[in-house]
Formats: C-alpha cells, sequence, structure tokens
C-alpha cells in the first residue's frame, strides 16, 4: 500500500510565546515546517504528502508548498479545533483509498530518515505504529498535591512522532471514539488502544532529536541539534559530489596561510578556479571595505561571476582587556567583525546572481566569554549572530549563508598565541579545510557546522 505522510500542522503556538505559530518559527535558515516537508519529501518509502493547516494559515501554507519545489504534497486539508479533528480530517480526505497514514507533528523537523524507513517498513507487518524513547525520569501520579502511585519506570516509554497506521484501522478506531461521550485523546495511537484493543500497535525506536518544539526553551536546543547533525555533509572522497566543483569560481579571503590556504588547495584540486587575497600577499585588509570590492570586481571581471567566498581571516590576541592598546582592540574589532560584513555586502550581488555561497568562521569560544579572548570571543559570538540574521533575510535569493566553527586547530595564529602544544590535541587546518569544502555541498544555510577531533 502507500504510504501518505500526514503533516500535522494546525497549532497556534500559544505556548511558544511567538507572535505565528511554532511551525513557521525559523531556524538552520528555514521554516520548521520547511525542514519537515524536507524530511519526507526525501524518503522513498512515502508516495505522498497531506498538510493539514489551521484554516486561518491555509494561504500561509499554501505559498510555502508554491515556492518549496516539493513533489509530493498533493493536498493541504482544514484542521479543526481539536488536535484529533486535523487527524479526520486526513483520514476523511483518503476514504475510499486503502493507504496507509503516518501522522507527523509539524514541530518535529529533525525526524531522521531511519525513523521514517523503519516506521514504513513496520507498515509491511503491522497495521498501527509507535515511535517511542524509553522513559528516562521517574514517572509518580498524582492526586492533588501528593504522590498517589509510582509506576515501574521500566515499563514507560515517550510517544514521539509519526504514528502510522493502516487507514482502515485508524478510521474504525475514530467511529467508535466518537460515540463515546466522555471521549478524550491526547494521540492517534492513543485512540486505537482504547477503543481497537484487538489491534496491537508496534513500537519503532525513536530519538532524542526528533524533539518537539513547544516552548520558547527548545529554540536554542532545536538550534543545536541541527548544528550537531552533520550526515548531511558529504564525505570529501566524493567524486560526484567534488565533480560539481569542477569550474567554479571561489574567492579565499586569508587564503595566503593556515585554513584558507588548505582550503583553496582543496578547491584548486577540485577543478575549482580560486583567487586568494590576504593582507601578507595582496596587501587586503577585510577590514577595509574598498579593498573587499576591489578584490571581488577584479575577480568578478576575470573570470565572468563569483560563486564561493570564504572569510578565514581573523585576528587573535590573548591578553587581559585592560593591558591592551586600543589600537590593538579597533584592529581586531574591525578585520574580525567589520570585515565579515564588509565582505557580506560586496559579495551580495555577485553569490545573488550565482545564487552562490558565503563561508565564515566562528571560534568555539563564541559560546561563553573567558578571559583573555574578551575582544575574539565577542567578534566571534556576533558573527554566528550575523551569519543566522542574513541566512534569513538572503533566503529567498538563492544565496547559502554558514559558519564554521573548529575546535582547537594547529595554525599559525594560534602557534603565535599559545607556543608549541601536543599535536594530538588539536585539530589539524586540513581537516577544517575538508569540512568547509564539503559545506559547499550542501544546500545548509543559517548553520554553525562544528568540527571536531574524531
Amino acid at each position: 500500500m502507500q504510504n501518505i505522510a500526514v503533516i500535522l500542522a494546525g497549532g497556534v503556538g500559544s505556548r511558544l510565546g511567538l507572535s505565528t505559530p511554532k511551525q513557521f518559527f525559523k531556524v538552520a535558515g528555514k521554516m520548521v515546517i520547511e525542514h519537515t516537508i524536507d524530511a519526507f519529501e526525501q524518503n522513498p518509502h512515502i508516495h505522498e504528502i497531506a498538510i493539514v493547516s489551521n484554516p486561518a494559515y491555509i494561504a500561509d501554507v499554501e505559498n510555502i508548498v508554491l515556492s518549496g519545489g516539493w513533489k509530493k504534497v498533493k493536498k493541504i486539508l482544514k484542521g479543526g479545533k481539536e488536535r484529533y479533528d486535523s487527524s479526520l480530517s486526513a483520514i476523511k480526505a483518503y476514504e475510499g483509498r486503502e493507504v496507509n497514514l503516518v501522522f507527523h507533528d509539524a514541530v518535529r523537523p529533525l525526524v531522521s530518515q531511519r525513523i521514517i524507513d523503519e516506521v514504513c517498513a513496520a507498515l509491511e507487518h503491522h497495521q498501527a505504529i509507535d515511535v517511542t524513547l524509553p522513559a528516562v525520569d521517574t514517572i509518580i501520579e498524582a492526586e492533588g498535591d501528593y504522590i498517589c502511585h509510582i509506576p515501574d519506570r521500566s515499563r514507560l516509554q515517550r510517544g514521539q512522532t509519526p504514528q502510522a497506521f493502516a487507514r482502515s484501522v485508524i478510521a474504525e478506531a475514530y467511529e467508535r471514539a466518537l460515540k463515546d461521550p466522555d471521549f478524550k485523546v491526547t494521540d492517534d495511537c492513543g485512540v486505537v488502544v482504547k477503543y481497537m484493543p484487538e489491534v496491537k500497535v508496534a513500537l519503532v525506536r525513536g530519538e532524542e532529536s526528533n524533539m518537539k518544539l513547544t516552548y520558547k526553551e527548545d529554540t536554542y536546543l532545536l538550534d543545536k541539534f541541527f548544528q550537531l547533525r552533520r550526515s548531511a555533509l558529504p564525505t570529501i572522497g566524493e567524486a560526484a559530489s567534488l565533480e560539481s566543483l569542477r569550474d567554479k569560481v571561489a574567492v579565499v579571503f586569508g587564503g595566503s596561510y593556515g585554513i584558507g590556504k588548505d582550503t583553496a588547495s582543496l578547491l584548486q584540486e577540485a577543478g575549482a578556479h580560486v583567487h586568494c587575497f590576504a593582507r601578507s600577499s595582496t596587501n587586503t585588509d577585510v577590514a577595509k571595505r574598498d579593498d573587499v570590492q576591489a578584490a571581488l570586481r577584479g575577480v568578478a571581471e576575470a573570470e565572468g561571476r563569483i560563486d564561493y567566498v570564504i572569510v578565514t581571516a581573523g585576528i587573535l590576541n590573548r591578553e587581559p582587556l585592560t593591558s591592551m592598546e586600543h589600537d590593538v582592540i579597533r584592529a581586531a574589532v574591525e578585520t574580525n567583525y567589520m570585515g565579515t560584513i564588509n565582505t557580506a555586502l560586496e559579495a551580495y550581488p555577485y553569490l545573488k546572481e550565482s545564487k552562490g555561497k558565503l563561508v565564515f568562521f566562528t571560534s568555539s569560544s563564541y559560546t561563553r566569554g573567558r578571559a583573555f579572548y574578551s575582544i575574539y570571543s565577542s567578534t566571534k559570538a556576533a558573527i554566528v549572530n550575523f551569519v543566522q540574521a542574513i541566512a534569513q533575510e538572503w533566503e529567498n535569493t538563492g544565496i547559502t549563508v554558514n559558519c564554521i566553527n573548529p575546535e582547537r586547530t594547529k595554525t599559525p595564529m594560534r602557534v603565535k598565541n599559545f607556543g608549541i602544544e601536543p599535536d594530538d590535541t588539536l585539530l589539524r587546518s586540513m581537516v577544517v579545510a575538508e569540512a568547509t569544502v564539503r559545506s559547499l555541498l550542501t544546500d545548509y544555510t543559517g548553520q554553525v557546522i562544528d568540527v571536531r577531533r574524531s
């Protein structure tokens, strides 16, 4: 039977505290619902997608689908006041077709291909499927303000989605449920368990990253889970992927040594036309917008286009703030941060034309200010926010903007500040360069891509 993914997007997001429903919240360069649709669009076991929306946002969903280019989205349905109304809407829409309905919360955008695969495989042998994880906390049953019972945790599971059913089974379960004047339900599996106990609900193992966006705090976790999901980065040895770099035009600022030099070498090996600029080699200072403008204009005139702009240039002065000369502070801020802004502004018209990619670099110190790093870590944190912001601003242009976040890496800049360190405690600059090139082979945008030692 065909598997129909039913994406439930009927919520209004009241608990998230946003002015728009949580399915329209943006993370990693896209709306949450777009990530969710992508997951089912990509899976070969899903034959069709239906989206159930709050009636007030039908037009918004239609616009998203029109711009998204998904081939499997066939229906946009109206939900109702209660969650089960959305499920019923899909059940009715497929009346007369014996299909499997795979219900999934639109606000679980990180559902993995493994989960979808296993749910679809389980439907070949079972009529009802739930996705669950073992309970990790002690669960209590309460009466008022007091514990009345503590269930055996080893028997408890946390429910996620997808939840999948043969359409005839879930339709019959709801038909029986709606005849019950005391009908209450929190999910579709609960309806089957209560009203069709003769049908066993099989379990598929879920994942912690398959989280549901519910509260404001979840937005930070969701963003981090997207950062940690690295499986979409192709390996450097995939010839088919590297072939796509051939004859592309790349500009590397800071390309005279370290990570920038290694990145340029890898791109050249892949057949790209690479142009490197740096203060030491070409007297190009990213802190000066005129320098950036001249460099990019020269490349565009020579090559006719620019596809990639990569900025590895940066300054690290590891010393207490009160002992830093003002000129040193200003130079670090202007290079690390204003250099980022200058490059983005000057690269924009070229990358808009080519639908190209812009890559910046942050540091693992960006998440927390530390002594002796006040200027460096704060400018690197600013770069992360800047990347996430312009990724959203530019999403309709086709430009992708990402940020590489390497662990401590052996570069000339680090040796200058730390002296000799054991090699086995540091990343090699070539490893970071490989991750940078791999990022060019994806459609990621607004991502902080962590690069760590194995």
